[in-house]
């Protein structure tokens, strides 16, 4: 079977299973486009079909893009990986046993800081509910909080990238949109990858999955991630101008503005960083640390350096991560291949049966 109908298939069983309403699949070899279509619904009560210039709230997709920005920032002499995060946010001394440990930069980008993602009832927004905050009463909340582990010694997932967004916007002296788009979306051409929404009109519904199917969300629509944590989704916060710019997940964007993002990655990225910048930042930065057998942590998404520990068939140092709105991404550069899959179906659309499915016929196609 050809990858065309491989991917056909997976897709119309995931719209007929109500797993997947509807999304968009990419998939480019050594820069040639080999699968690039839309699928489904973008809004199912409206009976808005997709496209590949629909907006997508793209939660953690969000990540890499601020990642690479304050890696530009680095390539401009104006911030170094090595800094004290609180040399830029005076506010941002969380403690530790009784210390103030320093927590650099590089913590921040490899999840390596001692901070987490499960904070509810502390007041700490992370991204997605629909809280009007702004970075300083935000961070001195979290400040305000012991860390998981001293700096540097184990890897948690966390608002990590949101703290980098305010230090990014400090250091470029506008806002983060402003840095983001400086350095990345500008340069990229990204003309629909955002802070906020460019044209309500072509903007996806979301969906979370559930026994009988998808369900529409509403606001504070509330799932449990595989650690047993409560995410609360509030779609509307992409309306929200008055809240803080979530570098963790507050972006909105479309396939094709995201996959020409990716397939920068693959190309190794010579519009956004210098060579150097790239290799450094496409490599296992977490030393001894494992973010799971198999897989390290780059400074901007995760890194397999074991494909048989990771139960994978990428290649070592292949690049990926995904978004808990609905969308998971891998760039493996030694076979020249990127692939995105967007969705507005979570978490179907981020990780496992349908994902493993798409990643498995495309290895299976080479």
């Amino acid at each position: 079977m050809s990858l065309t109908s491989s991917i056909d298939q997976i897709t119309a069983t995931a719209m007929a299973e109500s797993r997947i309403v509807g999304g968009a699949v990419q998939v480019s070899l050594g820069g040639e486009p080999v699968y690039r279509k839309s699928f489904g619904l973008a809004d199912r009560e409206a009976g808005t079909p997709t496209a590949l210039d629909t907006i997508y709230r793209l939660a953690s997709v969000t990540k890499p893009m601020v990642s690479l920005t304050a890696l530009a920032l680095c390539d401009a002499g104006k911030l170094s990986l090595d800094d004290a995060v609180a040399d830029h946010l005076p506010y941002f001394t969380p403690k530790f046993q009784g210390r103030t440990p320093t927590i650099t930069i590089r913590h921040l980008l490899t999840h390596t800081a001692g901070l987490g993602y499960n904070y509810g009832g502390t007041g700490v927004a992370a991204g997605l509910r629909d809280e009007t905050v702004d970075f300083e009463t935000n961070f001195t909340r979290l400040a305000a909080l012991e860390l998981h582990f001293e700096p540097g010694t184990a890897w948690e997932y966390s608002v990590a990238i949101d703290v980098l967004g305010a230090v990014v916007a400090k250091v470029h002296g506008d806002t983060l949109q402003s840095a983001v788009h400086k350095y990345v979306t500008g340069p990229l051409g990204m003309s629909d990858t955002a802070f906020h929404v460019t044209d309500p009109r072509r903007l996806a519904a979301n969906y979370g999955n559930t026994p009988s199917g998808a369900e529409r969300m509403g606001d504070s629509y509330s799932q449990r991630d595989e650690q047993g944590n409560e995410l609360i989704y509030s779609p509307s916060r992409a309306f929200n101008l008055e809240t803080f710019q979530s570098g963790g997940a507050g972006m909105v964007g479309t396939p094709d503005d995201l996959f020409a993002f990716f397939e920068e990655i693959r190309r190794g990225a010579p519009k956004l960083l210098k060579p150097e910048t790239f290799r450094l930042a496409a490599s296992p930065q977490t030393g001894d640390v494992d973010r799971v057998p198999g897989c390290k942590f780059s400074l901007f998404s995760d890194i397999i350096v074991d494909p048989k520990l990771a139960n994978t068939p990428e290649s070592p140092g292949t690049l990926g991560w995904g978004g808990v709105y609905g969308h998971s991404w891998f760039v493996d550069r030694a076979r020249n291949l990127t692939v995105l899959m967007m969705s507005n179906t979570a978490p179907a659309g981020v990780n496992g049966a349908y994902v493993d499915s798409i990643r498995d016929a495309v290895y299976a196609a080479l």
